[in-house]
């Protein structure tokens, strides 16, 4: 087990040639490498420079780099103008689509004892270990799986083994641990390195990859004086130390404290980014421990048309409702349909607001009744928009003409804000 290289710091900041020496520095220590698949992530990780290092990779390999395959998990497939986004100048014969419902095979399965120790017994049945079956079956010598760690509500903390068995896992790994995060609730998540949903994901690691050539490239992304996105560090490795260091220095990056609770929060889902809400559920995850009790939180989101990515997931989203987590466990409980796609419902349950605060939901692409039926509230976009111009806004805390003040996050899916007393140790 080997980490290859630590490089960075809160206050680092590393430039594209200094992200390509240093990851080819890495790379070097691996040894020459004649089959490689990269599992970077898709158009929702834009800003992770995980699509950059995609491109230095084939850059550094040439046609040894035979596959690239995003960790799609349940998203939509990217489009070609997405696929030019994330990896410019990537010949697009490498991209592969990960297609989680019918092209995964089946490593083995956690133990329901286990699965109910890691969860303090909130879960007690068998978790599946899927990948797809090219990296599985694919002959590669190098697997190597690339992205951005930050706070995130399903794990805690984004990436590292959630890239491979969730990114390019089937329904039985993704449907299981997304609701076991709903179950949780996602104040005893975000930000934490060591989760329940984490400690089978490491359990099956441990267990079922131990012969696979697999290699983690980490980020860590902040954000500089001026609210650009820059590089704090590049972290890459065989094992878990690589994933602690990258999360050590999140946390102390990505973790914005708020001295008081908002009354009004609001974020804005930038439309290249996210077209629905199961993408754009972050803006209520990671902005959640802001917002005062009786709050509101307003989200702008001109490219939202749909819920769910999969159209299975969106019709049970706009059947069943945000509702509080009790009456969802209830739905779940005497559904078959909810039954069998827990990853609708854990969706769900991480965005209700229980009751606590409101969510005023400003779409492009949805109807008020469409968002009223599902149990949010709903925001015209234009008006809001007028009142909020996110070009007029700083991030955190503005006061507008009338007196009216607000807390403003430009990029959700890029951090955790949350009260100091609500920030996990």
């Amino acid at each position: 087990m080997s980490l290859f290289l630590a490089e960075g710091s809160p206050t680092t900041v590393l430039s594209d040639a200094e992200l390509e020496s240093s990851f080819y520095s890495a790379l070097k220590q691996l040894g020459p490498r004649h089959k490689v698949i990269a599992i970077p992530p898709d158009i929702t990780r834009l800003e992770s420079r995980a699509g950059r290092l995609t491109c230095m990779l084939h850059d550094y390999y040439g046609e040894a780099l035979v596959d690239v395959i995003p960790a799609l998990g349940t998203h939509f497939p990217m489009t070609d103008e997405q696929v030019e986004m994330m990896y410019p100048g990537l010949p697009k014969s490498l991209i592969r689509e990960h297609r989680w419902r019918d092209e995964v095979v089946t490593l083995g399965q956690i133990p329901a004892a286990f699965v109910r120790e890691a969860s303090a017994g909130l879960y007690d049945k068998p978790w599946t270990a899927q990948m797809n079956k090219l990296v599985v079956h694919g002959g590669h010598d190098l697997i190597i799986s690339l992205g951005q760690v930050v706070p995130h509500e399903i794990v805690g903390m984004a990436n590292y083994n959630k890239n491979i068995f969730i990114g390019i896992g089937g329904a039985a790994s993704i449907n299981p641990n997304h609701y076991l995060a709903g179950l949780c609730g996602v104040e005893r998540i975000l930000g934490r390195e060591d989760t329940p949903p984490r400690r089978i994901l490491n359990e099956a690691q441990r267990l079922f990859c131990k012969n696979m050539p697999l290699v983690f490239a980490l980020t860590v992304i902040g954000f500089d004086q001026v609210g650009e996105t820059v590089v704090r560090g590049l972290f890459l490795g065989d094992d878990q130390e690589c994933f602690q260091k990258a999360s050590e220095l999140s946390r102390q990056v990505n973790i914005t404290p708020v001295d008081k609770p908002v009354e009004r929060l609001v974020t804005y889902l930038d439309p290249e980014e996210f077209s629905s809400f199961w993408l754009g559920g972050k803006a209520v995850y990671r902005t959640r421990m802001a917002i005062a009790d009786g709050g509101e939180l307003i989200i702008l989101a001109p490219g939202i048309s749909t819920f769910g990515e999969d159209p299975e997931i969106d019709r049970l989203i706009r059947k069943y409702g945000y509702r509080t987590n009790g009456v969802t466990q209830q739905q779940v409980a005497e559904n078959e349909d909810y039954q069998q796609t827990l990853g609708a419902a854990a969706q769900v349950m991480l965005c209700s607001p229980e009751g606590r605060f409101r969510i005023t939901l400003c779409p492009g692409g949805l109807t008020r009744e469409e968002v009223e039926n599902a149990g949010l509230g709903y925001g015209d976009l234009d008006e809001h928009l007028d009142r909020y111009a996110p070009a007029k806004l700083d991030d955190g805390w503005n006061t507008l003409a009338e007196g009216e003040q607000i807390y403003f996050v430009r990029k959700p899916a890029l951090g955790l804000w949350a009260l100091k007393s609500r920030i996990p140790p």
